[in-house]
């Protein structure tokens, strides 16, 4: 799996970037896409996969081997608990097998709502703040856009957006699917939300986040 700072290229990013500030350039909303490496680490996924295997085959060892004896099953447990940890958490593809769809689709909405508010997109003058994340373990894209746009914009729309970007995302194409959000978003601002005169970009036009 590519890491968020690898997943598009310098002349992707710059593209991205002038169609935020080009949609921008209309308006007086904020467009910010962010591509984070994951929402959660899911701990638990590891602990229970991991768990689960190292007991099978400590028993099974233990049995084949050593007739049972738990001086056999403990020292195989802890040393393939450990193996298989690492190599869950080495193997996303096995990783994401081994955690809830459900609890993918929560992480993510979790990260855009905490993402919006550490980035200051609920600080923008008119509440026009808009968040596209794309977040690369889970496979999954949220838009989050702040009340003011909200009030004006069916909600149906940000669904819209979203498959348009997953739908790029499979057809190996996300950086034109995320430009042509972004302009789609911009249109959406720009009928409700026009450039004032004294309008300055108060937020980056990309943000790239990657696990420390």
């Amino acid at each position: 799996m590519k890491s968020a700072s690898e997943f598009f290229n310098k002349e992707e990013q710059q593209k991205i970037e002038a169609a935020v500030k080009a949609a921008e350039e209309k308006t007086s909303g904020e467009i910010v896409p962010m591509v984070v490496d994951e929402s959660y680490d899911y701990p638990r996924a590891e602990l229970i996969g991991a768990g689960t295997l190292a007991i099978g085959i400590g028993l099974l060892v233990s049995w084949a081997v050593g007739g049972e004896s738990i001086w056999w099953f403990l020292p195989i447990f802890v040393v393939g608990f450990f193996v298989i940890q690492q190599l869950i958490r080495n193997l996303p593809d096995l990783k994401r097998k081994l955690i809830n769809p459900i609890e993918l689709t929560e992480e993510v909405k979790e990260k855009a709502m905490v993402s919006f508010i550490e980035q200051g997109l609920h600080e923008t003058r008119d509440k026009t703040g808009i968040l596209i994340l794309i977040s690369l373990f889970e496979h999954r894209v949220q838009v989050l856009a702040d009340s003011g746009i909200n009030a004006k914009v069916p909600e149906h729309t940000w669904e819209e957006l979203v498959e348009m970007i997953i739908t790029g995302l499979k057809s190996d194409d996300a950086c034109s699917a995320v430009c042509k959000a972004v302009e789609r978003c911009g249109e959406l601002l720009q009928e409700h939300f026009p450039i004032k005169d004294d309008d300055t970009n108060e937020l980056p036009n990309l943000i790239i986040e990657e696990n420390s």
